[in-house]
């Protein structure tokens, strides 16, 4: 069987959890004997930047916001089109990449969902083209539901399923206006009729997708991501120093702010006096001014030397941090439909501490490795990590329980084999 999987790049600037999701995944399944071929969009893949060579990126990004924009970009000879696609642009752009926001691209979510019918639909040509002719795959696997307004073109002219994982598509959507809104889960709910499978990474999610979407219940799984946890060291937290860890893009939506509130209201306290903040995953132009205020506030209360803000977070550099922090939590504001960065530090021996919400209480009852605080607020995070920051023996049960839900949970190579019944029930 060979899969094609169609994902959004990042560009690398942050910590992109749907894009190291389809990583693993993908290589799971290659160790499976399955055939996988990445197909990205908009800008290169996470961890993946400074390879353009393997695979066109399509629907660049530079371009297609400039034709969604500009009129005139519409109708630009064929070399325009080579060069704003171009590996060198592509990089750029994604070194100066602005964000992640969904306000303001309102027009162009509307029209790659319309498919052949939107601005759009050249490149999907192109796609399709590239796919039928090149890739030649037995199934299309979309990495969210954004992205169905390429299923019926596909299934039109390839004639092959097309799978659909679902992640966090209500951030993006539900911050729009009232009309671009209702217009946008209006086409979801339309296309998603074109799609064989929809493979939710959490219950939570799943029921919740089910009732935006529409679905037929035939129509929806649940595979949580997965990790493989020989990739992650395990460092004895008894051994370590009273560290708190947040990794994950550094913006307001993620919780940074409630994050610095709580330990700041921690360090109030003479007895947490040598509990220190570490802080990464990479942010995008537009967290700039919010990360400011942050240190900011950090500085009024006199712990800058507490708090330590690191840069790099790919590679060695991630397992560095996992190496050194003893709790890691990313309090973000409503909840998420998963969030990897859990599962990476449960494999790394790191017990969790998170907020009621979303598939938080899921993730942890599962792995049974941190503990869930309510409400989302400064003071009853500072209170969570008050009850453990400093009880090594606490620290210990949850990480050696942490870890073994890991190992029994969210396998990625049993997760991989979930997938791959989820493709045979589609392409037998």
């Amino acid at each position: 069987m060979k899969i094609a999987h169609i994902i959004p790049g990042s560009g690398g600037s942050f910590y992109c959890g749907n894009c190291l999701r389809d990583s693993k995944y993908m290589k799971a399944l290659q160790d499976l004997g399955k055939q996988v071929v990445k197909v990205p969009m908009y800008l290169p893949l996470f961890e993946d930047a400074h390879d353009l060579n393997e695979v066109p990126v399509f629907y660049g990004a530079v371009d297609i916001y400039l034709k969604q924009r500009f009129p005139v970009f519409r109708h630009m000879p064929a070399f325009v089109d080579k060069m704003l696609n171009s590996k060198t642009v592509l990089n750029l752009a994604a070194q100066n990449a602005g964000s992640t926001r969904a306000k303001g691209l309102e027009e162009m979510t509307v029209s790659m969902l319309l498919g052949e019918d939107g601005l759009q639909k050249d490149e999907l040509e192109r796609l399709v083209d590239w796919l039928k002719n090149e890739a030649k795959p037995d199934v299309v696997h979309l990495s969210n539901a954004l992205l169905l307004g390429l299923a019926r073109r596909i299934k039109q002219k390839i004639g092959i399923p097309v799978v659909c994982s679902l992640q966090d598509e209500d951030v993006w959507v539900d911050v729009m206006s009232d009309l671009h809104r209702d217009e946008v889960w209006e086409l979801m709910q339309e296309r998603a009729r074109e799609v064989d499978a929809f493979v939710a990474v959490s219950q939570f999610y799943a029921d919740d997708m089910q009732k935006r979407l529409h679905l037929k219940k035939e129509q929806l799984f649940v595979n949580h991501i997965g990790v493989d946890a020989a990739d992650y060291e395990v460092k004895d937290i008894r051994e370590k120093e009273p560290m708190i860890g947040f990794i994950s893009r550094m913006c307001e939506e993620n919780g940074l702010g409630i994050l610095v509130d709580a330990f700041i209201h921690l360090k109030e306290e003479e007895h947490f006096r040598h509990v220190k903040l570490k802080i990464t995953g990479g942010k995008t132009n537009d967290d700039t001014a919010f990360i400011k205020e942050q240190k900011q506030k950090i500085a009024a209360a006199k712990l800058e030397q507490d708090v330590l803000w690191v840069e790099e977070f790919e590679g060695p550099s991630r397992q560095d941090f996992f190496n050194s922090v003893a709790v890691l939590s990313v309090p973000v504001l409503n909840g998420e439909a998963f969030g990897l960065y859990q599962l990476e530090a449960l494999a790394s021996g790191i017990p969790l501490v998170q907020p009621e919400l979303g598939a938080f209480p899921e993730v942890v009852g599962l792995s049974e490795g941190g503990i869930i605080y309510h409400p989302n607020s400064a003071k009853k995070l500072a209170k969570a990590w008050k009850s453990i920051i400093l009880e090594k023996d606490k620290l210990a049960e949850l990480s050696e329980k942490g870890l073994a839900g890991v190992k029994a949970r969210f396998d990625i190579h049993k997760q991989a084999e979930k997938l791959v019944k989820i493709y045979e029930k589609v392409a037998p």
